[in-house]
């Protein structure tokens, strides 16, 4: 991953613009001179207190005076122009900067301060600066507001006509929610150019009527597109009835976007015409292009500051009125609606965008992401949170640049809107080769699962259960929690979908006595009103609406499930009973669905009075997984989001240091010794029972003597590095009651494993409990993930694990706790003693820290974790360090 240390990384200033943050040094003196020498005296005042010929090129100097320790200074560029400086120089104390920031003549009131600042800050948290000190005149109003719109805490101090800042680098929640609200704004009006477009240029609409340029070109001419449409092509005057230019240079008005489908090869090359033409945004829709070509587009748009959709994709629209953009190549034009629609493969978004139309559902905003260079589900999930028209975004992505980003975003959105994706990539072909039991149970399907659960996304197994809940999004309420009232008028079916609701987690529970009682004065003779509810053959239409009407209205359930057959009785009585349901007063505060298994399609959205619309499924299993989406989606939303806790007594710096020093000496990383890991996990208030280090005999039985439990039991263990199943090696002894038993087990130890043991472990015999398991794996692209279950050596064989991305909040702890099927054990199962809940929520959060703390940490397994009535306790842990710089997902940059 790259850090701001490492290499230029680009971003977007509010307004849009795209810059180039990178290391200032030697070779940037003249361009830091002329920064300075062509500001207004009135800006060179403010910066310097004074207006000195001299101050520029001392400013220069202090620049280009090349690395020093303590000192880093920040360039931002556009255009090859410098455009910004931030620098910081550390003071004695070591934790605290002063710092100084200079916005080119301008630039300013576009946001090239804060996000200077913003990258500035990241590379002194790294260096392990804790807070920024800077000076500023009293009348100085724009720095002043850029310290405080930070969103850092700031203190002031005025000393005269100056004022005295300190800035506080914690991250904490409000500092991100400001970074999120200000990339927010700057990422949506970088997306104008390509999704809101005045013109648009197609560059390789050939003259062949199959083409994919071509038929991109038809669909925006015929989609009746608002703006300017052009063509470009090196020989045709015109192209299916559109004027065709040589060159983009020879267009007479230059396009927000070009759509590009022409061969890999020369993808480059247009891009950087594009570029220098001043487009400003890009759709590239050609396939196969090798590492160098992809190298040079994203070099061209980053340095003309273009936005990318693709390459490799279908296309994008928008519906918007004063838009009507189909840029495409799909079969049919997307009707206008609400629902957003974001994928990274074409054929996924043409069989999307067949199933909404076929429900009728309308879309806002269509794009296919492609291989996703740059535009990316993120970006879109905030279009859709700006855009006014969006209420459901529907999103399938094969991959994630920034888990962690999209998490918070997406979190963000589902408040308002219902997200919702296909989990594609579940098998276990992605599931890596493990040597702890956290990696062995953190799997490819658990990290994502995770991620889905924490951000509220709703994840579908595939483009038809999608389609399933986005009907039932679209036409109904949320159900207030998973009790179903199942009703039917025949009664096979009725326990079909009974069972069917049960399989989908809900739940079909009896109906109280008054409510039978109700049910069966309305219902004809024969009617079982238990749950299901069997109406018979012969009920009417009347009778099912005001059975439905009195379940939904009674409170009791919160869906009811329709199971209709048709009948050769309602066919001679001319009675339709799905007319019952459509033509039914409403609207019910309950959702209402509708199975019907003559039904052709596998769902539809029937009209029904008041212009709502009800679904329908043709199989029962489709709509009970539908109504768990949507209840899954009701209580994800009534729950708080839950806060990360404050822990003052974590000893990070000391555990920083640890690391440090470890890795120092072991340059690859590896296993720390027993030592070690206790001294980390000392740090961070892990408890774990008492233990000695043991080199020889002498030293094994001297321990088992001071350890001795009430029992005087000890246990033993081996230690080598890179031993990890103690088990499957028996490495360990268990309930060594005397000096005798502990010299025996010492000795057969040294037998078997020789000089590769570099010692034991003595710890005296833990009391009764239960075993579980707790764990951090550090996921490449996800970041830190905490697996929590059933512990022992059987926890791989039972797979019995919840698992949650770190920051844990309170929430998701007690989802950690909950989840595993072995979780009544902790709640007191079969009068059994309750675990300490306190102590082991504790635990968690403390495992978390530590794994957000240090990168570095790899893996983190504490298996068996021992829980009782009185508190838990560690009684083995192994921890992997691995080199690693600290990475902050919530940075400012481009992909």
């Amino acid at each position: 991953m790259t850090s701001i240390q490492d290499a230029p990384v680009h971003a977007l200033l509010a307004d849009g613009t795209t810059v180039r943050i990178r290391r200032a040094g030697p070779a940037d003196r003249e361009a830091v001179r002329r920064l300075y020498e062509e500001m207004s005296p009135q800006n060179l005042r403010l910066r310097f207190f004074s207006v000195s010929p001299s101050s520029a090129r001392q400013a220069a100097e202090r620049v280009a005076s090349g690395e020093r320790p303590g000192y880093r200074a920040l360039a931002a560029e556009c255009g090859g122009r410098l455009v910004g400086l931030a620098e910081y120089e550390v003071l004695p104390d070591g934790d605290t900067a002063e710092i100084a920031v200079a916005v080119a003549e301008g630039w300013h009131h576009r946001g090239v301060a804060t996000l200077l600042l913003e990258h500035l800050a990241d590379a002194a948290r790294t260096a392990g600066v804790t807070r920024f000190s800077a000076d500023a005149l009293a009348e100085n109003h724009d720095v002043l507001k850029v310290f405080h719109d930070l969103g850092l805490r700031v203190t002031r101090r005025f000393d005269g006509p100056e004022v005295h800042c300190a800035v506080e680098l914690t991250e904490d929640e409000t500092y991100l929610n400001a970074v999120e609200a200000r990339g927010r704004v700057a990422d949506v009006t970088s997306l104008q150019p390509l999704l809101r477009p005045r013109a648009v240029a197609v560059i390789g609409a050939g003259r062949r009527p199959g083409s994919v340029g071509r038929a991109v070109l038809r669909n925006i001419q015929n989609g009746s597109y608002a703006g300017r449409l052009f063509a470009v092509h090196p020989e045709a005057a015109a192209i299916a009835g559109v004027h065709a230019y040589r060159r983009v240079a020879d267009l007479p008005q230059v396009p927000d976007l070009a759509v590009i489908a022409v061969p890999a090869a020369a993808v480059p090359d247009v891009a950087e015409e594009c570029g220098r033409a001043g487009v400003r945004a890009l759709l590239v829709l050609s396939a196969g292009l090798d590492a160098h070509e992809s190298s040079a587009l994203m070099q061209a748009c980053r340095r003309h500051g273009m936005r990318l959709a693709g390459p490799n994709c279908l296309g994008l629209a928008n519906t918007e009125d004063d838009v009507h953009l189909d840029a495409t190549f799909a079969a049919r034009h997307p009707g206008p609606g609400t629902a957003g629609v974001a994928v990274q493969s074409g054929g996924v978004g043409i069989a999307l965008l067949d199933g909404m139309a076929r429900l009728g559902i309308g879309v806002s905003t269509f794009v296919s992401l492609g291989d996703k260079y740059d535009v990316s589900g993120n970006d879109m999930l905030q279009w859709w949170e700006s855009d006014g028209r969006t209420d459901l975004a529907l999103l399938h992505l094969e991959s994630f640049g920034n888990p962690r980003a999209f998490s918070r975003t997406a979190r963000r959105v589902a408040r308002a809107m219902p997200v919702l994706t296909v989990d594609v990539g579940r098998s276990d072909a992605g599931r890596r080769a493990a040597a702890s039991h956290t990696a062995a149970a953190a799997t490819p399907t658990m990290t994502r699962q995770a991620l889905f659960t924490q951000a509220g996304v709703t994840a579908t197994r595939t483009i038809g259960e999608l389609l399933d809940t986005a009907a039932l999004l679209h036409a109904q309420p949320l159900p207030h929690g998973t009790k179903v009232a199942v009703v039917s008028n025949a009664g096979g079916v009725g326990v079909l979908a009974a069972d069917a609701c049960v399989d989908a987690g809900l739940a079909v529970p009896p109906l109280a006595a008054d409510a039978v009682a109700e049910l069966l004065a309305l219902l004809p003779d024969g009617a079982a009103a238990t749950n299901p509810v069997d109406v018979t053959a012969t009920a009417g239409e009347e009778q099912l609406q005001a059975c439905v009407s009195l379940l939904a209205r009674r409170g009791a359930h919160d869906a009811v499930l329709v199971s209709l057959v048709p009948t050769a009785v309602a066919t001679a009585t001319g009675e339709d009973l799905v007319r019952a349901l459509t033509s039914a007063p409403g609207p019910l505060d309950r959702p209402v669905v509708a199975v019907l298994p003559a039904q052709a399609a596998r769902v539809e959205l029937l009209p029904t009075a008041g212009s709502g619309t009800l679904p329908a499924y043709s199989d029962a299993e489709d709509a009970a997984r539908a109504l768990a989406h949507a209840a899954a989606r009701a209580d994800w939303l009534a729950r708080q989001p839950g806060t990360v806790p404050r822990m003052p007594d974590v000893e990070t710096a000391r555990a920083k240091g640890l690391v440090t020093a470890y890795l120092e000496s072991h340059p690859e990383g590896g296993w720390l010794d027993p030592r070690t890991t206790a001294a980390l996990l000392g740090c961070y208030g892990i408890p774990q029972i008492p233990w000695a280090w043991a080199r020889d005999e002498a030293e094994a039985v001297a321990a088992a003597e001071r350890l001795r439990g009430p029992d005087g039991g000890v246990v033993m263990k081996a230690y080598w590095p890179g031993l990890v199943h103690k088990s499957e090696q028996r490495a360990l002894y268990l309930d060594l009651r005397n000096a005798s038993q502990v010299r025996a087990a010492h000795r057969d130890l040294v037998a078997r494993f020789g000089d590769r043991m570099t010692g034991v472990v003595v710890q005296p015999l833990a009391e009764r409990g239960t075993e579980l398991f707790a764990g951090v794996v550090q996921d490449e692209v996800f970041g830190p993930l905490v697996v929590f279950g059933l512990g022992g050596t059987a926890t791989e064989l039972l797979a019995d694990h919840a698992a949650r991305l770190a920051p844990l909040t309170d929430v998701d702890v007690h989802d950690l706790l909950t989840s595993p099927r072995c979780s009544p054990l902790l709640f007191g199962y079969a009068g059994s003693p309750a675990a300490d809940l306190g102590a082991l929520e504790r635990l968690l959060h403390r495992l978390s820290r530590m794994a957000t703390d240090l990168p570095q940490l790899a893996e983190a397994d504490l298996n068996p974790v021992l829980a009782g009535p009185h508190g838990v306790t560690t009684l083995d842990a192994r921890v992997r360090l691995v080199p690693r710089r600290p990475y902050d997902p919530y940075l400012r940059r481009l992909r």
